[in-house]
């Protein structure tokens, strides 16, 4: 599995993705950075957690926005790049918790 380097609000991380998905990856966290900057992440004294918590807002208004207003039942592909889109963001939520605890600790 490739590892991918995405960029969100000045900070790198590393992603692990299936081969070929690779571009789809970085531009999904061009993306995401976009709107991590555009909620506030890197200033304000936002906490990771909580530029992280409205990046994921932000997307949710624009995704419900595009839908105008409704969700639509999703199909297999709909399916599929959000059970896509879950993972990165899971890893992306585990990173975060591990980066947390190491420093309370």
């Amino acid at each position: 599995m490739p590892d991918v380097k995405i960029s969100i609000a000045g900070r790198d991380y590393f992603v692990a993705c299936n081969p070929g998905e690779e571009q789809r990856l970085m531009d999904l966290g061009a993306m995401v950075d976009a709107i991590a900057l555009e909620a506030g992440g890197g200033s304000r004294g936002l906490t990771e957690n909580r530029a992280l918590l409205f990046s994921a807002l932000l997307l949710a208004d624009k995704l419900q926005d595009a839908g105008g207003g409704a969700v639509a039942a999703p199909n297999a592909q709909t399916s599929a790049a959000f059970a896509q889109s879950a993972d990165v963001l899971e890893g992306l939520a585990v990173r975060l918790e591990n980066l947390a605890l190491r420093l309370e600790n």
